[in-house]
């Protein structure tokens, strides 16, 4: 009996082939023209991208999307991360001039929001040197990187993230969603961490699982929904508390009223605990280094 023989009786070995091996079978047959094997209902029920998108499918989609990124992370031995939100529109420091003279002959209002937006660049700033001080300081337990920069891919804050992690000569996690006007990953997330999705829920399920601090600068509708979602899971217990570092007094207490929440009796006074201010790097750091107990 041959070795190949031997092997092919093993008791370990595999008895089915792999679904890899199926399709490269089906791909042959393929060279067969028949009206049998030229019906969309004879291809691989995986390799058939229209039966994928189908409406009933939606479940499978959605498990798809939770698995993909969690296989990656996994195999790239993220332990977990450091997740930072914020605005997508607030330039990098060193745009700040050139924006603003292109605002001068704006509209009063337009060139207003141009100057708002530049006088927040700091928070750029801020947001890459917290990535770049996490990233040095390169942190390793049970095997695994612990607190990956992660953000959500696009620009601005989130440029500012995986720029901060590269600078640093480290790797980060982007996690871009499918919109209806262009969305690209900036070119400072990690090519193998790019993730992309199509689901809202599943994309923020993501951001959650593997954080272990969260830094929260000024941003939109999508930062609002993601700090606040974050804030509703540890108020009601469906998360342990981890660190919440929110940028920018200032900004936050103008659009949002905490304490007058709390006046109300929609949360509790102690709910504003939750998070801690910051305005910068160094000390949200510091923050994060006492918390976990880390001596850094």
């Amino acid at each position: 009996m041959t070795e190949e023989e031997k092997q092919k009786r093993g008791i370990q070995d595999r008895k089915f082939y792999a679904a890899e091996q199926e399709a490269k079978f089906e791909k042959k047959g393929l060279a067969v023209h028949t009206p049998q094997t030229e019906h969309p209902s004879y291809k691989l029920a995986f390799q058939d991208k229209d039966f994928l998108l189908r409406e009933e499918l939606r479940p499978v989609r959605f498990q798809l999307e939770l698995l993909k990124p969690e296989m990656i992370l996994d195999e790239a031995g993220v332990g977990s991360t450091l997740v930072m939100y914020g605005s997508a529109r607030i330039p990098p420091p060193e745009a700040a001039e050139t924006a603003l003279e292109g605002a001068k002959d704006l509209p009063e209002e337009d060139r207003k929001v141009v100057e708002s937006l530049v006088a927040k660049s700091k928070y750029y700033a801020e947001a890459l040197k917290l990535a770049k001080l996490a990233t040095e300081k390169s942190i390793i337990e049970n095997g695994k990187r612990q607190f990956v920069v992660c953000s959500g891919g696009g620009p601005s804050i989130m440029e500012a993230a995986n720029r901060g992690a590269s600078e640093a000569g480290g790797e980060s996690i982007g996690l871009n969603i499918i919109l209806p006007h262009e969305q690209a990953p900036n070119q400072y997330v990690t090519p193998y961490l790019s993730l992309n999705f199509h689901y809202f829920a599943l994309r923020k399920m993501h951001f959650l699982l593997r954080a272990r601090a969260v830094a929260v600068f000024p941003g939109g509708f999508g930062t609002f929904d993601e700090f606040f979602e974050l804030l509703t899971l540890i108020q009601t217990g469906k998360m342990k508390p981890i660190p919440i570092l929110l940028f920018g007094k200032d900004f936050w207490t103008r659009v949002v009223n905490f304490e007058a929440i709390a006046e109300e009796g929609t949360i509790s006074k102690k709910d504003l605990e939750l998070f801690r201010w910051c305005e910068t790097a160094e000390e949200a750091w510091e923050y994060l280094c006492d918390f976990y107990n880390l001596g850094c």
